[in-house]
């Protein structure tokens, strides 16, 4: 099995065992294509030696997806019920592969793209997390894209029990989005600043900006279009600026001085995996140092829903907690990829 082979199948796993057949059905498809030499490997041959967070698999899915929503391919949109369709997961590939062969040319474009997704769900972790720092929150995300979760505290999050966390009347509603030990929570989060970076930033303010989002949802999770859409809904009432810029770019200005009484929050999720190595090393260096600066009174915490690859190949979507001055980190949580449900370990919190 040949390297993109492999990280086609690995994916086709990844979206089944995170709720999408119709994905999985499509990336298997796609790689026996591959392994055939059809219209696949014209596909992604070329972008077979790329780092492997860049998934191409996920940018073909993606790309046809697009061609779906646009319009523009009416047999393969029987199949997907993001705009009506049946999910019938043993036709879609045939269906699927017909699309590549008519629209070849402008798929050697848009598989050229990155994977663009602005997942609302994982704004339980990153809530959740909030409630555990308390106070008021100056709350900066690296890879933001279109930056949704960075008003996270103006979604609804339903615990059970009649405990509804967030804003009441949001459109954006998180059902029974923890278990587990939650931490100890409130409705005190207040968020007095909201700043992000991307390298390509998406507007969904704009037609294009929110069909390159929905693109990259798999087309039959109908409810994490649902929540993309009245994510964009809140999003266009709460201001918040995503700039584009590398992480350590917009890093190295947004830390250069913590101001005091209010905690300084960075955060990312499922985002690491598209940054440079050495980026990596240097915000991982940036944050140690301006962390040695932090205090009691101007404190600075790094929250991170990100996978990590455990015994056997497959990945953990791990949530981790930092805060100085100390620069403790504690795992205090895992979820699903696309968040919820985010089960509390008990680290740093208490029981429910």
């Amino acid at each position: 099995m040949n390297d993109l082979e492999q990280r086609l199948r690995q994916q086709a796993l990844q979206c089944r065992t995170h709720g999408s057949p119709l994905t999985w059905a499509l990336l298997q498809g796609a790689a026996d294509d591959l392994v055939a030499g059809g219209v696949v490997a014209d596909l992604l041959a070329a972008h077979a030696y790329e780092p492997s967070g860049s998934v191409p698999s996920l940018r073909l899915a993606g790309s046809l997806h697009r061609l779906v929503l646009e319009g523009r391919a009416p047999e393969l949109a029987q199949h997907y019920p993001s705009v009506g369709g049946t999910a019938r997961v043993a036709e879609v590939w045939p269906a699927a592969e017909r699309v590549c062969r008519e629209h070849l040319d402008e798929l050697r474009y848009l598989v050229t793209l990155p994977v663009q997704t602005n997942e609302v769900g994982r704004s339980a972790a990153l809530f959740g997390a909030l409630q555990l720092l308390g106070g008021p929150i100056r709350l900066l995300e690296i890879g933001a894209s279109a930056g949704l979760n960075l008003r996270c505290d103006a979604f609804a999050y339903e615990l059970g029990g009649d405990v509804l966390l967030g804003d009441p009347a949001s459109p954006v509603r998180l059902h029974r989005p923890w278990e587990g030990t939650h931490p100890p929570y409130s409705n005190s989060v207040e968020v007095l600043e909201r700043k992000g970076c991307d390298p390509s930033p998406v507007d969904t303010t704009t037609a294009e900006g929110r069909l390159t989002l929905r693109s990259y949802v798999w087309a039959d999770q109908v409810e994490r279009l649902d929540r993309l859409s009245a994510a964009s809904q809140v999003a266009s009432g709460i201001p918040a600026v995503v700039e584009k810029a590398g992480a350590l770019e917009f890093l190295s200005r947004e830390l250069a001085e913590l101001p005091a009484g209010v905690t300084t929050v960075v955060w990312h999720s499922v985002v690491w995996q598209y940054v440079d190595p050495v980026e990596r090393r240097a915000v991982n260096l940036l944050l140690d140092r301006v962390g040695v600066q932090a205090t009691d009174h101007a404190p600075l915490a790094r929250v991170s829903l990100e996978p990590e690859q455990i015994d056997g190949g497959g990945f953990l979507f791990r949530v981790h907690l930092q805060r100085w001055p100390n620069g403790e980190r504690v795992h205090v949580a895992d979820a699903l990829g696309h968040g919820p449900p985010v089960c509390w370990t008990g680290e740093g919190v208490v029981g429910r």
